[in-house]
């Protein structure tokens, strides 16, 4: 099986917002990722934890997916997700699985 390459931030919003998808690929992803306190497994699941909790199943999936890419397998994901039930509320968790069974069906 093999990994989509997915869009980067210049490609999905360079066009309406050039500012913001630069900093998101020059900080975020650039500096702030590569940064040697946390491990991008580590990073990858604090940031599905925190994508759960917010409600923000439009950013989920591509978080999913490089989770994935980081050494997170899917198991991993699905309990994070259930582990975030008691903590982020049913409703939030039960969107992220919507999110991560259309991804890990389409893959």
């Amino acid at each position: 099986m093999t990994e989509k390459t997915q869009p980067g931030p210049r490609e999905l919003f360079g066009d309406i917002a050039p500012s913001l998808a630069g900093y998101s690929e020059d900080v975020l992803f650039g500096q702030a990722w590569k940064s040697p306190e946390l491990a991008p497994r580590d990073r990858s699941l604090v940031t599905v934890a925190s994508l759960i909790t917010s409600g923000s199943s439009e950013q989920l999936a591509y978080h999913l997916g490089l989770a994935r890419q980081n050494g997170v397998t899917e198991a991993e994901l699905i309990e994070t997700i259930t582990h975030m039930a008691f903590y982020a509320g049913w409703p939030k968790a039960m969107s992220a699985l919507t999110v991560a069974r259309e991804l890990f069906r389409v893959t």
